[in-house]
């Protein structure tokens, strides 16, 4: 177990590269089982996320090899069509595999997925959009067992634009017989993501990114080497550790189209933002102002993994700050944390009413899940006096040494072994 102590009130400055995203690779890993050459992942962060997956795409018999950043997957001896659970219920993109192995080998057994604790998150959309493919689909022991010896193309009605249901049903239709629609489905940038890389391999999708994707279904696809874009959500939360900190700082390789809604939030707060090719120039100003509402919505809107960072630069922006949660009902888990650095925050349902103070002050915190334990490291670097994160684990589900790429920029943060205090 490691934690994070963060010395508060230094102002981040410079350069930094955006790695490529968590929610695009781990997906793009999934997928990759339907080839039947190897494939080879380019640039991939070294995340725990990343490191669960490959290990259940070897448990399941495909042979993944890295070489720097890259990641080879040969799924030419994929034997099994059970998820091992333990690895499962670690990472909730585990639940990718269920449309990969019944594209692959009709059939798929998995537990339901783990993750982060931020809400129910039901695969009922998922399971749904499999048996409109034609998927017979059973619970036995706690394990979904799913048989697709009958699939073939079909219309897929999402009740709501998810995004893990919509890759899911993506990749189950990529290899079987006949034309696949699906209607509402999700449109954040990784599906596209998603249907670049998997067209690569020989699959004929069109439509990601709109409500509306068909997909004709191909016998075979070959390999693909193929770099994932690049991750918008440590891109944002990059910017609001400068914005914290009245920073001035330059992203490279960022996904700046994909920014569009957490750049404009930053923006009505007072921050200078300048884009270019692949390039975000920021520079915030010495006191945030309030951005009014913030409502998190499926792509296009405001995303909801960038919540916890938003909600902890309200902390001290001038004025009163609301903040909606629509996506999960349990993602406001950092909230009491932020109090205990001295904010003001009220919570009623899936509503924050934040108002701001002048500043925060240093406290011993938790990570309780992934980005709210960003939000707390974006707290600590604004705050007088130290923080001490727990749980740097969580944290390292979903960024590269964040640590690093924040101490490159200025701030003063260490990694260290917990103790028994």
């Amino acid at each position: 177990m490691e934690r994070f102590r963060v010395e508060g009130g230094h102002r981040l400055a410079g350069e930094v590269r955006v790695h490529c995203a968590k929610n695009a690779v781990l997906p793009i890993l999934a997928g990759a089982i339907l080839a039947d050459d190897p494939t080879t992942l380019l640039d991939c962060p070294d995340i725990a996320d990343v490191n669960n997956m490959v290990r259940i795409l070897q448990t399941l018999g495909c042979k993944v090899s890295a070489q720097g950043a890259a990641l080879r997957v040969d799924a030419s001896s994929i034997q099994s069509d059970t998820m091992p659970e333990g690895l499962s219920k670690r990472l909730r993109s585990s639940v990718f595999m269920m449309g990969a192995l019944l594209g692959r080998l009709r059939r798929a057994v998995v537990p339901y997925p783990g993750g982060c604790e931020i809400g129910q998150r039901p695969i009922d959309l998922h399971l749904a959009g499999l048996t409109a493919l034609g998927v017979d689909i059973r619970e036995e022991g706690g394990l979904v067992v799913c048989d697709g010896a009958r699939m073939r193309g079909g219309e897929v009605h999402l009740d709501y634009p998810s995004v893990g249901a919509t890759e899911n049903v993506m990749m189950a239709a990529a290899r079987i017989p006949g034309r696949t629609v699906i209607y509402n489905a999700a449109r954040e940038p990784e599906i596209a993501d998603l249907q670049r890389f998997l067209n690569a391999c020989g699959a004929r999708i069109a439509g990601a990114g709109s409500a509306t994707i068909e997909i004709e279904g191909v016998r075979r696809m070959h390999g693909a080497t193929y770099r994932p874009m690049p991750d918008r959500i440590e891109a944002g939360t990059l910017l609001a550790a400068a914005a914290a900190t009245g920073g001035e700082v330059e992203l490279t390789d960022a996904p700046v189209e994909e920014l569009g809604a957490v750049i404009a939030k930053l923006r009505e707060m007072g921050c200078r933002i300048e884009t270019g090719a692949g390039r975000v120039t920021f520079v915030a100003p010495q006191r945030l102002d309030s951005p009014g509402q913030v409502i998190t919505l499926p792509y296009p809107g405001f995303p909801t993994d960038m919540q916890a960072q938003m909600l902890a630069l309200t902390c001290c922006a001038r004025g009163t700050s609301i903040i909606t949660e629509t996506v999960f009902e349990n993602r406001f888990t950092h909230v009491g944390d932020l109090r205990r650095m001295g904010a003001n925050i009220v919570v009623k349902d899936r509503t924050a009413i934040v108002r701001g103070v002048r500043s925060l002050h240093g406290a011993r915190v938790y990570a309780r899940d992934l980005r709210g334990g960003a939000a707390l490291l974006i707290a600590g670097l604004a705050a007088r006096g130290e923080t001490v994160v727990e749980g740097a684990e969580i944290v390292d589900r979903g960024y590269e040494r964040l640590e690093q790429m924040l101490s490159g920029l200025g701030a003063q943060i260490r990694r260290e072994r917990q103790t028994d205090e």
